[in-house]
């Protein structure tokens, strides 16, 4: 085998719904302000005894019943996250164990909003280096734990869920070579303060102005290593950080008036690691995915910190 693929991807959300007008009984905010500076509508919270690991195995579980696969088939499970709070067993561990995976490898991976894009790329390389013909890839978050819900400018933004995604050894390579890198001299502008009671913070104008005028032509880049042109994409799934961002990023990486683009923040807020293999799960529930056309995956944060390739849509 020359490479892999994604064959199968499951996502979850916690029922709870927090819409804006219920943010505007807790904080000094209203929806026009929220929906202006971030598009964002609704976001899903977990209840309170709902882990990680919980909405990490039922993206997992979807995902593996969709590929057809028998968990005994899987040779490694990678969780990427920022926000679970044990440190040992990982969360990956805890999936395995639940989803009756065996003898696969596992661990969790931290590389914030960039975490699944980060992780999928070291499943690639697992597989092409013939370590393991099939990977579970998993990006999950509960980003509510993290909220400092008297902040007006960041408890608007979060939500929690998990997306996952199955990657299996392919003759043909269909996960691209990842764009990957940081830049440490800003690693503060995005982060979680305070070691024992972490919070989310962020520098939001410096973020934006980063996303929206380095970020695209490094998202290009990744097209360039996948041997394709930016007009060759059919969708693209960026971190849904927030609508103005993506709007502005795919606006100026100049693409077909047809391309699918995900805008799953709207419903979702921002899920961290979680969000692009959400929005690219329920992409594909809906039929919005087209079966065999590249797909550009393009996710960035705290670090900062960003991590993208081309796949081939399952």
């Amino acid at each position: 085998m020359s490479g892999s693929r994604v064959v199968a991807l499951g996502h979850h959300q916690p029922e709870r719904v927090l819409t804006n007008a219920d943010l505007e009984k807790m904080v000094d905010t209203n929806d026009e302000w929220i929906r202006q500076r971030t598009g964002i509508s609704t976001r899903r919270i977990a209840a309170p005894t709902e882990t990680v690991a919980d909405m990490a195995s039922e993206a997992g579980a979807k995902a593996l019943a969709a590929s057809g696969l028998a968990p005994s088939d899987i040779g490694q499970v990678i969780v990427a996250t920022c926000s679970a709070i044990d440190r040992s067993p990982s969360t990956a561990a805890r999936v395995a164990a639940r989803l009756s995976i065996p003898s696969a490898v596992v661990f969790d991976l931290n590389n914030a909003c960039a975490g699944f894009c980060t992780a999928l790329a070291t499943a690639d390389h697992t597989i092409r280096a013939g370590a393991a013909q099939h990977a579970l890839v998993i990006g999950a978050e509960k980003m509510s734990d993290l909220v400092d819900w008297t902040d007006r400018s960041s408890c608007i933004l979060l939500g929690d869920g998990a997306g996952a995604a199955v990657v299996s050894a392919s003759p043909e390579a269909q996960i691209g070579p990842a764009t990957w890198g940081s830049d440490p001299t800003r690693a503060n502008a995005v982060r979680l303060v305070d070691d024992w009671q972490p919070r989310f913070a962020q520098e939001g104008q410096a973020v934006f102005r980063w996303a929206t005028s380095e970020l695209p032509a490094i998202a290009a880049q990744a097209c360039a290593r996948a041997g394709i042109e930016v007009t060759d994409l059919a969708a693209v799934v960026t971190h849904q950080a927030n609508l103005r961002i993506i709007e502005a990023m795919t606006k100026r990486l100049g693409l077909r008036d047809d391309v699918v683009i995900a805008r799953d923040v709207v419903e979702s807020g921002n899920t961290s690691a979680a969000s692009v293999p959400l929005a690219l799960s329920k992409m594909a529930e809906r039929g919005e995915l087209p079966s065999g056309r590249p797909v550009l995956l393009f996710a960035f944060g705290g670090g900062l910190s960003w991590a993208g390739q081309v796949i081939t849509a399952p």
